[in-house]
């Protein structure tokens, strides 16, 4: 295993490293882990639903898509007070990174994304990192956020390509990957990972980190969702996901993108301490906070932050990538 940063990972490189015996990789990518990031540090992020359900898609893991009855209530776009407002507490709280997500299938200009656009105006000016995630977007669209003051835009790949239409039809493969070109070009840091539990095999878990880990440039932030089967969806009667199996996941993401937030996602409230230790032990190093995550429970700031002081964890400060990099050049520049 090396500690070189690689964008050309072969399948069969993957396979090998996810098939690794569990405690031999928990260890090298606990390794991998210590030599890239501070391994104290855990980056502590609040996901705010700021437009609920009545979503076109057909997800089918989603409890907010129209075509399911799950009992979700539809809310329009929230009113950008309550935003900032939700967004001040979650920063008292301890978090550095917001996110806004939009039940949406994709941005359009219209009025509401002009509100959008003040959102991520005002969360900036409060010194979070700001994320959305609100479906698809035009170029265009990305840099309009990007001159807002966007920092993050989360567009998750969800599976494999493979496997993809068993889950989702109304969008397709390579209309997640523009979006993503797109952010990036528009000089937006990525957020993308997946779901474990839909009903995929090994292989397709293997394919998708391949997709991740062979794009031009890692994603910053890799979420590593265990599904949450919510009655009403196609999906509600999948079982629970293992805990080694997001141990698996999350340890293989660390070696092949050592310096990406791995972000251990939905799930966790089924999760003990001990299984997040394991998580974090394997290279997680970002969670969602707050009592929701979109729709479904998340552990609560106190229960997170009793977590945190048993483990010796701390929360990531807000912008630090930056920091560290602006540092970086001023060291450059004395010594030249």
């Amino acid at each position: 295993m090396t500690n070189t940063i690689r964008n050309d990972w072969s399948v069969n490189e993957i396979k090998d490293i996810y098939e690794t015996p569990l405690l031999e990789l928990i260890y090298k990518a606990a390794t991998m882990h210590k030599n890239y990031n501070d391994t104290a540090e855990v980056q502590v992020c609040t996901l705010l639903s700021i437009k609920t359900g009545g979503c076109s898609e057909d997800c089918a893991y989603c409890p907010q898509a129209a075509r399911y009855n799950t009992g979700v209530n539809v809310h329009a776009l929230m009113k950008q007070e309550e935003v900032l407002e939700y967004a001040r507490k979650a920063k008292e709280a301890g978090s550095t990174r917001f996110c806004m997500g939009a039940a949406w299938r994709e941005v359009r200009d219209n009025r509401d994304f002009d509100r959008v656009i003040d959102m991520v105006k005002g969360v900036n000016e409060m010194g979070m990192e700001v994320c959305c995630t609100l479906g698809m977007l035009t170029a265009t669209q990305a840099q309009k956020l990007a001159d807002a003051g966007l920092y993050a835009y989360n567009h998750n790949l969800d599976t494999s390509s493979e496997y993809y239409e068993a889950i989702i039809t109304t969008r397709t493969y390579e209309d997640r990957l523009q979006t993503l070109d797109n952010v990036r070009k528009a000089g937006v840091s990525v957020c993308c990972g997946g779901i474990v539990g839909l009903g995929e095999t090994k292989e397709d878990r293997i394919n998708m980190l391949h997709t991740l880990a062979t794009m031009p440039e890692h994603p910053e932030s890799v979420p590593i969702n265990a599904l949450v089967p919510v009655a009403g969806t196609p999906l509600e009667h999948n079982t629970k996901v293992d805990i080694w199996d997001m141990v698996r996941m999350i340890a293989t993401a660390r070696i092949l993108m050592p310096k990406a937030m791995v972000r251990l996602s939905a799930g966790r409230t089924s999760m003990s301490v001990s299984e997040q230790a394991l998580c974090f032990m394997a290279g997680a190093n970002s969670i969602f906070a707050g009592d929701k995550l979109l729709t479904t429970p998340n552990p609560s700031f106190d229960e997170d932050n009793a977590m945190f002081r048993l483990l010796g964890l701390k929360p990531r400060a807000a912008f630090k990538a930056e920091k560290n990099q602006t540092l970086a050049e001023a060291v450059e520049a004395m010594v030249h």
